[in-house]
């Protein structure tokens, strides 16, 4: 796992380290000698676009240039510090004085973005596993927290093997969660990470179900040749489709059914399904179940979704 120092923004704010830093001036000054990264909560951005922070026994203020680390050729937006408000922020104290008899901190989330970068961020390799908090979810993928605010893209087809329509049927905003670093930009330095490598492999789904069992799952997707039903997020199942049904079980997609397990096939990677019933509720987000040990395993070489039996190979190799 990355340097606990460099977590996504909210991890720190409520440890005895943090809180110790914020207890008081003499703390707040040993925390700009040491340079460490402390948090608080941003309270208020005002015209200028500065950040208001409190810092328990003082008060501190981020200028707009402070607030985002821009990259060579990057472009501030705008939109990034204003949706830190109500939210913690994760920031260097560059300076302390008194400001009419109320003790103000000048503060720098770029710096503590930079060190990031510069001290864990560059140091990390495709492979390698880390904790993200999301941040915001787009059709396309959705956004994560690799450390300081920096963010990370994680594309929806990296979620998880099980299809979905949009990144909000597995992932909620503020979701903690650990990911793989799937690859890092040379020229940019931008990181791209992945999901479904820690979700388990077919084999490791497959396990937990056998033929004959009628179980619930999700409808994902209906095609001309059937209907993909999720059992868990790295596993589907494909049922018949009745003929005539096809429009209202599209109507159906992302909630609940109950189906039955007609077979379990290793050799070809299939699971066929009967559908017994739908249910007209939203399906609550599958549970994350993962199958590595994400507080002891720091790297993954190598994984393989697919049976060993099976022809068709599903895998992703991290190290060349």
């Amino acid at each position: 796992m990355m340097n606990a120092t460099y977590q996504p923004e909210g991890t720190r704010i409520n440890t005895p380290q943090n809180r110790d830093y914020l207890s008081s001036p003499a703390a707040l000054e040993r925390a700009m000698n040491e340079g460490v990264v402390v948090e608080g909560l941003v309270t208020l951005c005002d015209s200028q676009l500065r950040l208001h922070v409190d810092l328990g026994c003082a008060s501190g203020v981020i200028e707009p240039q402070e607030a985002i680390f821009c990259r060579d050729g990057e472009e501030r937006k705008d939109i990034a510090i204003i949706t830190r408000v109500g939210k913690p922020i994760a920031v260097r104290i560059t300076a302390l004085q008194m400001r009419n008899g109320i003790l103000t901190a000048t503060l720098s989330r770029r710096l503590a973005q930079r060190d990031c970068l510069q001290n864990a961020l560059s140091a990390c390799r495709a492979g390698d596993v880390i904790r993200a908090k999301v941040t915001h979810l787009e059709p396309f993928g959705a956004f994560v927290d690799v450390g300081c605010g920096i963010p990370s893209l994680l594309s929806v087809d990296c979620i998880s093997v099980s299809r979905i329509s949009h990144p909000r049927d597995r992932l909620r905003c503020g979701m903690e969660l650990p990911v793989v670093i799937k690859s890092v930009d040379a020229e940019t330095g931008r990181i791209y990470v992945t999901l479904r490598e820690l979700l388990g492999t077919w084999e490791e789904n497959a396990i937990h179900y056998e033929a004959g069992q009628t179980v619930t799952g999700i409808i994902r997707s209906v095609e001309s040749y059937g209907v993909f039903v999720e059992l868990a997020p790295n596993l589907a199942g494909l049922a018949e489709l009745r003929e005539g049904c096809a429009d209202e079980l599209r109507a159906r997609i992302g909630k609940g059914a109950a189906v039955y397990i007609k077979s379990i096939v290793p050799e070809r990677m299939k699971i066929k399904l009967i559908l017994i019933d739908t249910c007209c509720t939203d399906a609550p987000l599958s549970k994350l179940t993962y199958y590595v040990d994400t507080e002891k395993t720091s790297h993954i070489s190598h994984w393989r979704y697919s049976p060993s039996t099976c022809h068709k190979v599903i895998e992703t190799v991290f190290d060349p």
